[in-house]
């Protein structure tokens, strides 16, 4: 597992220090200040963007929120299986699914990135810290704001999908969204806009989803808890990333990001797709 996190910290510092420009006039403790205030400021233009929704950003959050339910009809039937999957697991996969996806990694993560950024002055390392960490915390704290009110039952619980317990101090009514889904694929989004090969994003990814994907099979979560929690980690580092591009001069996502769900039927089959 650590060598997970050794790997992606290696990827992401080569990325950046490749194309590494330094900022000399300003201390070490200015550039900190300012980052700061950018993490902060980060998080509030995030959670102020639905006051500025059009009709075509309320269709997108219609349609996640359609995939959404749509996925959780068959929320029980895809437990079932991803848990029976469990023992098959390799153990060292099992390991890092759970451990990455928790705070104290996380930051870890998102800490050292920004640190080596501020250390070396390397502004380019500092930004994607600074996107790192605060669409962290913003999509981090959603979370939290969502598993109490809603207190949807955990497939551990025993519970069916549909099981609810509002404001719930028991764990085991705190399943939806998906915090290690959450907190996990906001970094890989965030670090695979260092790269335009669509393979090494791909990869990232990938190594993105897995904490998701183990609560699954460990019983932690509903399939939908999980989906739900990937666009909730899309859509902040989105509107986070934006609002960077105003107080820094590196920029390494000039195309636009269009995100969308489609509902595919066909016969014997049914799936959602996102594209982003």
């Amino acid at each position: 597992m650590n060598r997970i996190l050794i790997l992606f910290f290696c990827l992401i510092s080569t990325q950046v220090f490749s194309q590494q420009t330094t900022d000399t006039d300003k201390t070490t403790w200015q550039l900190f200040t300012y980052d700061m205030g950018n993490v902060f400021q980060g998080m509030g233009y995030a959670y102020s963007r639905p006051l500025h929704w059009t009709g075509k950003d309320w269709s997108t959050f219609g349609a996640v929120a359609g995939g959404t339910g749509l996925i959780f009809i068959f929320d029980e039937p895809t437990s079932d299986f991803f848990r029976r999957q469990k023992e098959g697991i390799p153990k060292f996969l099992d390991s890092y699914g759970t451990s990455y996806g928790s705070p104290q990694y996380n930051y870890m993560l998102t800490g050292g990135v920004y640190l080596t950024g501020l250390f070396t002055k390397n502004p380019k390392l500092r930004r994607t810290g600074v996107l790192l960490i605060s669409s962290a915390s913003a999509a981090g704290f959603l979370q939290l704001l969502g598993k109490y009110p809603i207190g949807r039952a955990r497939p551990t619980s025993g519970k069916s999908k549909d099981t609810f317990d509002p404001w719930s101090s028991n764990r085991e009514f705190h399943s939806f969204p998906s915090g290690h889904a959450i907190l996990a694929f906001t970094n890989a989004y965030a670090i695979a806009k260092q790269f335009k090969n669509p393979w090494v994003k791909t990869g990232i990814y990938t190594v993105g989803l897995i904490p998701g994907i183990s609560r699954l099979w460990r019983g932690d979560h509903w399939l939908s808890d999980v989906a739900f929690g990937v666009a909730i980690s899309i859509f902040t580092v989105e509107s986070i990333d934006r609002y960077l591009d105003t107080k820094y001069d590196q920029k390494y996502n000039e195309e636009d990001k269009k995100v969308s769900w489609d509902l595919n039927f066909g016969p014997g089959q049914l799936g959602v797709t996102m594209r982003f």
